[in-house]
Parts: C-alpha cells; sequence; structure tokens
C-alpha cells in the first residue's frame, strides 16, 4: 500500500469547507503544520478567530475527511488553532497598527444597556483567546471603569519619542476611558469636534499594542457626536444594540443608518432584555416584546447575532465592577453572550475574507 504524501492530506482536507466563508479549508489557507508518520497523520487546521461559533463542526468534519480518504490510518490527530484576519484600512494601519479591528457597539437611544454589552462581550471574546482592548468612546457618560472596577489613573511611557498612555489592564482586556483621566463628579461638558479629538488621542496616544479587536463603546443616539465619531474612527464594522419596544427598534434603524451614511457596515443587531425567565416557576415573560430585534434585523438585511435575556445579576455585575459573563461564565445567559460574541466574530471574519477575496462565490 502506498504511503501517505502531504499532498494526499490537502486533497482529502479540500473537501471540508468553512461554513462562514463558504471556501474550503485549502483554499483559505487553514491546513497547517502536517505531520505523517507512517500511518499517523497530524494537523492543525487554523480559524480565521479563536471565538469561531463552527470549530468543533470544522474538527469533526476534517476528522472524518482523513479518516475516509485513508482508512489505512492508525492515528488522526486534528488540531484547532486561531488566527484573527486583520480589516485593512490606511487610517487604522497608520494610527492603530497592531489593531487588526475595530468594532463600534452603537444604539440608537439610551437605556438598552449597549456598555453592558460591550463590556461582556469584550470579556467573552478575550475568555476564548482572542487580544481584545475596550475604548470608551462614550464621553459624556463613561461608565466603562465602574463597570469593570478599575479606579487607578493610566501610567505615561516614551513610545517612538512620544508620550503614551498604557491602557489598564482588567479581565483579561485592556482598557481606556476618559473616566480614569477626570473626577467622578465632574461633567464632561464638550462640543462635537472636541469629543472627537479626544477619541483620536484614544486611537494615536494609547499604546494599545497586538490586539485582534479593539471595541468602541460609542454615545448613545445618532446625534452630532455620533456622526463625527464615526466619521473619526477607522472601523470594521458596527453592531446595533437595541431592545423588542418598537420605540427602541425605531432608534436602532436610525442607528444603522447612521453608519451607512458614512459606510460602515453593520455587522450584526443585538437585542437586549430580550425576556425574562421567573426563577421560582421558570415561566418565560416577554416584558418589553418579542421577537423585535430579529425582525428588525430580517428587514434590514443585517445578521441577527442573537438576545440576551434579562437577569438581574447581569446589571448587578455592572454596578459592583464583576461583569457577569466572567463572574458566572457557566450561567445560560453566559453561554448566551459568548455565543454572540462567537457570532460578531464571525461576521468579522466573513467581512475580511471577503475584502481579501472578492471574487469569493457563495452558493445559495
Amino acid at each position: 500500500m502506498s504511503s501517505i504524501t502531504r499532498d494526499d492530506v490537502l486533497k482529502a482536507l479540500s473537501a471540508v469547507q468553512d461554513p462562514d466563508l463558504h471556501k474550503d479549508l485549502v483554499t483559505l489557507n487553514m491546513v497547517k503544520d502536517i505531520i505523517i508518520n507512517g500511518n499517523n497523520i497530524s494537523v492543525t487546521i487554523e480559524l480565521t478567530t479563536p471565538s469561531c461559533p463552527l470549530t468543533d463542526k470544522i474538527k469533526i468534519d476534517s476528522y472524518n475527511a482523513l479518516k475516509a480518504s485513508f482508512p489505512q490510518a492508525e492515528k488522526i490527530d486534528v488540531k484547532m488553532g486561531a488566527k484573527v484576519l486583520a480589516h485593512k484600512n490606511e487610517t487604522k494601519d497608520s494610527m492603530l497598527p497592531g489593531v487588526k479591528n475595530t468594532i463600534a457597539i452603537a444604539s440608537g437611544k439610551g437605556g438598552v444597556g449597549k456598555s453592558t454589552v460591550a463590556v461582556n462581550l469584550a470579556i467573552a471574546l478575550a475568555m476564548d483567546g482572542a487580544k481584545v482592548g475596550l475604548l470608551d468612546a462614550d464621553v459624556y457618560g463613561p461608565s466603562i471603569p465602574l463597570m469593570l472596577g478599575v479606579k487607578e489613573q493610566p501610567e505615561v511611557i516614551q513610545q517612538g519619542g512620544a508620550q503614551k498612555l498604557v491602557p489598564i489592564e482588567n479581565f483579561k482586556i485592556k482598557l481606556m476611558s476618559i473616566g480614569f483621566l477626570v473626577d467622578d463628579s465632574t461633567p464632561v461638558i464638550w462640543r462635537g469636534a472636541m469629543a472627537s479629538g479626544a477619541i483620536k488621542q484614544f486611537m494615536s496616544d494609547v499604546a494599545w499594542g497586538d490586539l485582534d479587536y479593539l471595541i468602541y463603546d460609542l454615545p448613545p443616539g445618532t446625534g452630532d457626536i455620533q456622526l463625527t465619531l464615526a466619521q473619526t474612527i477607522p472601523l470594521t464594522g458596527a453592531v446595533i444594540v437595541t431592545t423588542p419596544q418598537e420605540v427602541s427598534l425605531i432608534d436602532a434603524r436610525k442607528g444603522l443608518k447612521m453608519f451607512e451614511r458614512v459606510n460602515v457596515p453593520t455587522l450584526g443587531l443585538i437585542e437586549n432584555m430580550s425576556y425574562f425567565i421567573a426563577p421560582d416557576t421558570g415561566k418565560r415573560y416577554d416584558i418589553f416584546g418579542k421577537g423585535g430585534g430579529e425582525k428588525l434585523a430580517g428587514e434590514l438585511k443585517v445578521p441577527f447575532l442573537g438576545g440576551i435575556p434579562i437577569n438581574t445579576k447581569i446589571r448587578e455585575g455592572g454596578d459592583s465592577g464583576k461583569p457577569f459573563v466572567f463572574e458566572y461564565p457557566d450561567a445560560e445567559e453566559s453561554k448566551i453572550i459568548r455565543g454572540i460574541a462567537r457570532n460578531l466574530a464571525a461576521q468579522v471574519s466573513i467581512k475580511n475574507a471577503n475584502l481579501k477575496q472578492p471574487k469569493i462565490e457563495i452558493s445559495i
């Protein structure tokens, strides 16, 4: 019986597709470290994000393809790795040279839990192994320091002949906020130009280092400051946070249209406070309505990343500086949030792969 070759392994794995990118693993250059020792095969599949929601499926499909092609194999070892694809943007690359992707978390109105969602998404991505930064761009109501239990001020260092702020690290993510630099009781009274100038400094004058994702918690609304920031920040894409109720959905539409106006793609929509499960009876209550976010995503033709149910511990975690997804990793709501983070990471990969491969064919 002829020996197994590297080309044989690549041919077998060319039958395995990434379900998100709609290309086979070999074409996507995901097959790494092929080791053949007699009838033993070891291979590493390098995905486009450590948060890929389909990691297990791709691993099983790869194993089955190798087993079908090489029934004589005594041992088949499929290892899974990840390397996040970078969004190419000249402005981003010059201002944030080590940052691969920048994501805005936005809402058309206040009170929908946008900052809570941003914090828990950032931590969820980091828990999956990604390098994550969180920039509190809500200059008028910086809540990230409270939500992440940070009170100290960032250090200043010399880097490349210039002074740089060092992000504060907590819960495995790097943080920067105007809240670190002003007193809690001091209101920030700035016009739009001043606010956008501060955010620019938080990009160019902060030593972010290498990050897979830098998440911006934008101010709520669609006014001048939001439009200015959307035009100022070089973004991979934006995420809209809403609740199921109609008044919130109306404003979510406006938020999406704002990003369209400045040519920023919407990576998806998240419905917060989707429903409530009574802890004593297990009965579900749709306090703010049902299915509005998913319906709106369908109407606007953007991905629906998922719905987060109401849980008082999520609110308590924000108030105490102990984010829910970190404090209660095994809770059902944490699993939902981590699933949403993985869906978001998948959308970033899809977008970046399409940028690199504009002729990619998607079968319907």
